[in-house]
């Protein structure tokens, strides 16, 4: 099964076909979490400081329960409540519904499931937990469709700082891969350069299920790292990272970027919902310090005053080009190269403008590059460090779960795309 993923300026979008007649709602990808939802509302969707998402406005369509015929409440003994309620206890979610001792015990109270709250690294939604039929459009035309009926996701009416929905590829059952009985296989993703973000033209080849792992040996695996107490999360194992080319300056990383402590802190997190690379300090400084010490331009400063981000340098433009596109492509090689070495002897060269991006057009004969990755805010809770969408693009992804293992391979997502025949009309 094949679906288009369209690039947005932080995320990857996926669309959802909910309901009967369907409602076309999009949502970003998060391999990261595990629950679907959608804005939801028949009347209004409140989200809260949300200001500097305007630009998301042409894509903020919501979904509204009254408008489908198959709708339903989904019910305070489900398992999916369960799970979203996070509880160890079967009867809580009923509990908190207000269901009586007897009906508890006998399993026969069918009152809603409670509101929940779901909350991100920056964000938490609000909502109920709803079923409605859910149809996915696969194969390399999108001529295939499923129906996939008692879709279980969150009907979302309030959030904070998450101004669209979510397509939850976690492990957990709420996830879109495990409601579609393809979780067992895996799925793989192959993200477009940013300078692609808001082309309507183009999308990001997304596959689920046994064509995203077959044919797949050629590639480098690294293997899952299971945690036991984050058991629904992709985490690898980091151990190393080159500055350069060839014989490059081989940086060691703390060992808790590939082991858990006992409360299942550490590892790498793969997440496409957050945008940028986070690695834990000091190690953050020390590679900020290397990366320094071999660029021989100068920093930056105001405008990494101005952006938040730690390094910018202002680089030359090359035959003096002044299309800022061009010059995001072809100057690069100034800058060294960064190359990740996770678990099993896999070695990822990360493609030219994965690290650092031109934060606006040249400007007397130079731009300004700037490093797009940043440290972690709480280092010493969950993961230790976390390997974002940005630096995934042009690299196909694979997550093969019936070997427990993740492949990378270096390719231009664009051309794969054209190739698959995922272009729009």
């Amino acid at each position: 099964m094949m679906e288009p993923l369209r690039e947005v300026r932080d995320g990857y979008i996926i669309s959802l076909n909910l309901g009967s007649p369907p409602q076309v709602i999009q949502v970003y990808m998060d391999t990261g979490s595990d629950l679907n939802w959608v804005p939801c509302g028949n009347f209004s969707f409140n989200c809260i400081d949300c200001q500097e998402y305007t630009n998301y406005s042409p894509i903020m369509n919501k979904y509204s329960p009254l408008h489908s015929s198959s709708c339903v409440r989904d019910s305070c003994a489900s398992q999916f409540c369960i799970d979203v309620h996070s509880s160890d206890n079967t009867y809580d979610p009923c509990y908190i519904a207000g269901c009586s001792l007897t009906t508890l015990i006998k399993g026969i109270c069918s009152r809603p499931c409670p509101s929940f709250v779901y909350t991100y690294g920056e964000g938490v939604v609000s909502g109920t937990l709803t079923r409605d039929t859910l149809r996915v459009h696969g194969g390399a035309d999108g001529d295939v469709t499923r129906e996939v009926t008692n879709f279980g996701f969150g009907c979302v009416g309030s959030t904070y700082r998450e101004p669209i929905g979510i397509a939850g590829f976690g492990k957990g059952s709420l996830s879109l891969p495990s409601q579609l009985g393809l979780i067992q296989k895996g799925f793989s993703h192959c993200f477009l350069a940013f300078k692609f973000a808001n082309n309507p033209n183009i999308s990001s080849p997304l596959v689920v299920g046994d064509l995203a792992i077959s044919s797949k040996e050629h590639l480098q695996f690294t293997p899952m790292l299971e945690n036991p107490m984050y058991p629904n999360y992709y985490y690898i194992g980091l151990e190393g990272i080159t500055l350069g080319t060839g014989s490059g300056s081989l940086i060691q990383v703390p060992t808790k970027l590939r082991d858990f402590d006992p409360s299942g802190n550490g590892g790498m997190l793969i997440d496409s919902g957050t945008t940028y690379t986070h690695l834990p300090q000091p190690f953050y400084s020390q590679l900020l310090s290397e990366l320094e010490s071999t660029i021989n331009y100068p920093r930056a400063t105001e405008v990494e005053a101005r952006t938040g981000f730690d390094l910018c340098f202002r680089v030359p433009c090359i035959n003096n080009i002044t299309d800022g596109l061009a010059i995001m492509d072809v100057d690069d090689h100034l800058l060294p190269s960064i190359t990740f070495h996770f678990m099993n002897n896999v070695s990822l060269v990360l493609p030219q403008g994965n690290s650092f991006y031109a934060m606006g057009p040249p400007r007397n004969s130079t731009v300004v590059k700037c490093l797009l990755f940043q440290s972690m805010d709480d280092e010493d809770y969950g993961p230790a460090g976390v390997f974002g969408s940005f630096q995934q693009q042009n690299v196909e992804v694979v997550y093969d779960m019936e070997n427990q293992r993740i492949g990378f391979q270096t390719m231009d997502c664009a051309s794969s795309s054209a190739f698959q025949q995922l272009h729009k009309p």
